[in-house]
């Protein structure tokens, strides 16, 4: 059940983060799910480094950007245009 759920909140994450880069028109489910897993533990692991304590909707804000961040990189990679 909790494979389900990563899968899911991962891919609204992504989703979500892929509408405010731009990037939704080049991105599929797929690369949504993985942006949005991939973008949250950038999130979480760079939040208490910046001396935020995520809670409740909080975590949701961290988690897309995060994945925005990973979709900077991406685009600078010249993987996103």
């Amino acid at each position: 059940m909790n494979l389900l759920l990563m899968l899911i909140v991962g891919g609204i994450v992504g989703w979500l983060a892929s509408i405010v880069m731009k990037t939704n028109a080049q991105m599929g489910m797929i690369a949504n799910v993985i942006v949005g897993i991939i973008g949250a533990g950038i999130g979480g692991w760079l939040a208490p480094m910046l001396g935020i304590a995520a809670e409740g909707i909080g975590v949701w804000i961290v988690s897309i950007v995060g994945a925005m961040i990973l979709i900077g990189i991406l685009k600078v990679l010249g993987i996103f245009k």
